[in-house]
C-alpha cells in the first residue's frame, strides 16, 4: 500500500512492536504519530527512526483521555488527517493469581484497558465523523487459549475482554465505513522478555512451531488487516499455533 498522504497513530511506539511498526509504516510513505510515555524513549526512537519530516512523536500517558485527544488533535494539526490508529502499548506480568499487587492490578488496567479504551473512543468519535477510517489493536493470544505454564490471569481478563471487544466495536462503527481488527501475538522477541538463553528455551516451549515469533511477524499482520478492505471484526492470532489446541 502506498501511504502517500496518509497518517497512522501508534502507541507504545519507543520500542518492540510499535517501534517496528513505525519504522514500517514510514518505509512505506505514511505520516506516523508515535506515543510512549516516556520522552527520553520516545525522542531516541524518534532519532533513529530518522524521518523527521514525517514523524511526530507526542509524550504522553496513554491511560489518559486527554492524551488520546492530543494525539489525534496534534496528527491532524501536523498531517492533516488521521486514517489508522494501532492501539500497540501493553505491558504483560504473569504471575499466580495470589501473588498479584494492587500496583499490578492498577498497572494492568491503565496500560492495557485505558490505553485501549480512550484512543479508540478518540478514533470512533473522529473516523465517524470523518466517515472512514482502520484500528488495529494488538492483544495476546494466551487471552484466546490460557495455557497453565504461564499464569497470567490479569492480562487474560484484560486482553480477552479487548478481543471481544473488537468484535463488538467492528460492529458498531461499521455503518461509518470503519474497520476494526485485532492481531493476538503469541511469544515476540521484544524487549520485554529479556535475553535470558534460559527464559528463552522456555518459551520457546509455548508454542507448537518451538520458536519464538519476531517483530516482523507482528507487522506484517497489521499490515494485512489494515490492507484487507473486507476483513472486519477480526481478532488474528500470530502465535506459531498456540491457539490451535494442545499438542
Amino acid at each position: 500500500m502506498n501511504g502517500m498522504d496518509k497518517t497512522v497513530i501508534i502507541t507504545g511506539a519507543s520500542s518492540g512492536i510499535g517501534y517496528a511498526l513505525a519504522e514500517e509504516y514510514l518505509k512505506r510513505g505514511y505520516h506516523v504519530v508515535g506515543n510512549a510515555r516516556n520522552a527520553e524513549r520516545l525522542q531516541a526512537a524518534a532519532i533513529k527512526l530518522g524521518s523527521a519530516s514525517r514523524f511526530l512523536a507526542v509524550t504522553g500517558d496513554i491511560a489518559k483521555p486527554d492524551t488520546a485527544k492530543a494525539l489525534f488533535a496534534q496528527a491532524v494539526r501536523e498531517f492533516g488527517k488521521v486514517d489508522i490508529l494501532i492501539n500497540n502499548a501493553g505491558i504483560f506480568i504473569p504471575k499466580s493469581v495470589a501473588d498479584y499487587t494492587e500496583e499490578d492490578v492498577d498497572a494492568i488496567v491503565n496500560t492495557n484497558l485505558k490505553g485501549f479504551f480512550y484512543p479508540s473512543q478518540e478514533a470512533a468519535r473522529y473516523m465517524g465523523a470523518m466517515q472512514q477510517g482502520q484500528i488495529v489493536t494488538i492483544t495476546a493470544s494466551v487471552a484466546i487459549q490460557p495455557n497453565a505454564k504461564v499464569p497470567a490471569l490479569l492480562p487474560v481478563l484484560i486482553k480477552g475482554g479487548i478481543n471481544n471487544a473488537t468484535r463488538a466495536l467492528a460492529l458498531e462503527l461499521a455503518a461509518s465505513n470503519v474497520r476494526v481488527n485485532a492481531v493476538a501475538p503469541g511469544i515476540i522477541a521484544t524487549p520485554m522478555h529479556g535475553t535470558d538463553e534460559g527464559t528463552r528455551d522456555f518459551l520457546k516451549t509455548l508454542a507448537p512451531t518451538g520458536r519464538i515469533g519476531s517483530t516482523k511477524d507482528i507487522v506484517d499482520a497489521v499490515l494485512y488487516l489494515t490492507e484487507a478492505q473486507f476483513t472486519t471484526g477480526t481478532v488474528l492470532t500470530v502465535d506459531g499455533g498456540a491457539t490451535a489446541g494442545t499438542w
